[in-house]
């Protein structure tokens, strides 16, 4: 629980990987990508509630998102972190579909244009990566540098959001 509200769970299978959502009446706290990569760890906590019919919205959204016919989301999320994090994963949510920025660009957003492995540390914390998008955030070259859930599928969701899947 967080706080003392009951925390929901549901897992799914999208077009792109299974998916863990995890939230409660405020909002989507989770989104965790089983890509069988990357450094992210995450395990379902024992008091968490299993409640599919809670992420029925979420879910369909993120499906749509993976299929290629949505680009935005309309979801309440809670994500947890330090209020620095939560800046910089507001500052994700600016960036549009399709279109990358450097650490160093999202710094400067944030108002710090020193802060960029400090915006990096934030990304490798974001609890809801899709929805906060931090797969759009590259090297200052445009190489892709750490994704928590593996460079494979963050190359899958650049090229999803620039139509290059589709066309093939």
């Amino acid at each position: 629980m967080i706080g003392r509200t009951t925390v929901y769970y549901t897992t799914f299978m999208s077009p792109l990987c299974g998916i863990t959502l995890v939230g409660n009446k405020a909002g989507l706290i989770h989104l965790h990508l089983q890509t069988g990569e990357g450094k992210k760890e995450f395990s379902i906590a024992g008091h968490w509630v299993r409640d599919d019919k809670f992420f029925i919205e979420a879910a369909s959204q993120i499906n749509d998102f993976c299929a290629g016919s949505r680009t935005f989301f309309k979801l309440k999320l809670n994500p947890q972190g330090t209020e620095f994090q939560k800046r910089v994963w507001e500052a994700l949510r600016t960036i549009p579909y399709g279109e990358t920025r450097s650490y160093k660009q999202v710094a400067e957003k944030i108002g710090n244009k020193n802060a960029g492995r400090a915006v990096g540390m934030a990304n490798s914390k974001n609890p809801i990566p899709l929805i906060i998008p931090c797969h759009r955030v590259v090297g200052a070259n445009g190489a892709l540098t750490g994704f928590a859930h593996g460079l494979t599928i963050k190359q899958k969701l650049i090229e999803l959001e620039r139509g290059v899947m589709a066309a093939e």
